[in-house]
């Protein structure tokens, strides 16, 4: 079974309105578990919009879209938290990281919310989760040194491991390397490559073709439309 499955997807901005604006048009995609997946295009063709459909930080206007196997085109916006927080793991191009909190208490912050939804963790195991997860992507001596004493590459790590808190199905990246510089870029890179060896389902947006050649599929798109999809 897809864990990701869209059929005919679209999202208009500004609906029957003079400025309206096209940003998908009959998008058809599946993602299958366990696939490591680069959507690459110019700036204003789509892409981040089909990330944050797929990862519910939007709705789309029309078409259906499976996540692991259940249709969520009409859940409400409370359920497509629920499984945004306990199936989703986000990194994004800025960060995103509370500049006034820890590097550990950033990675805390998903299992906080998830408690709020449902009590999972307790204070002693969100704290043990966090520290693991900090020392798997190499941060064990910085995990309490707040964002304004870390690299940016240091910072996108706390953001790796903040998106892994709450072991989710799939990891979306939004440009996770565009405020990078091309030394971090790499081990950035070697890092997601890691998280794919180990089982991970992978999606990122990218501009850079570079980047976007170590993914095993690289999906382009423009004008809200896919152009090519390819696996090497």
């Amino acid at each position: 079974m897809a864990l990701i499955e869209m059929r005919n997807i679209r999202k208009v901005y500004n609906n029957g309105k003079d400025n309206q604006v096209e940003a998908l048009k009959d998008i058809n995609l599946t993602v299958n578990a366990g696939e490591f997946v680069a959507i690459m295009g110019p700036s204003g063709s789509g892409k981040s919009t089909l990330m944050h459909i797929i990862g519910f930080l939007d709705r789309a206007s029309g078409g259906q879209f499976f996540f692991d196997g259940e249709d969520v085109t009409k859940l409400n916006d409370y359920k497509l938290a629920e499984i945004r927080n306990e199936k989703i793991g986000f990194v994004f191009q800025a960060f995103n990281l509370l500049s006034r909190t820890s590097a550990l208490d950033n990675v805390m912050l998903p299992m906080v919310y998830a408690n709020s939804y449902k009590p999972t963790y307790t204070v002693k195991q969100m704290k043990e989760r966090a520290e693991k997860l900090l020392k798997d992507v190499g941060l064990e001596k910085r995990m309490g040194h707040m964002p304004s004493e870390l690299s940016g590459g240091q910072m996108q790590r706390v953001a790796i491991a903040r998106s892994l808190a709450n072991n989710p199905s799939v990891i979306f990246a939004d440009e996770p390397t565009g405020n990078l510089d091309s030394k971090s870029t790499v081990e950035i890179m070697k890092l997601f490559h890691d998280l794919h060896e180990a089982g991970h389902t992978i999606i990122f947006v990218t501009h850079e073709e570079s980047v976007a050649k170590e993914a095993s599929r690289i999906i382009k798109i423009l004008d809200g439309d896919i152009i090519s999809d390819e696996t090497h």
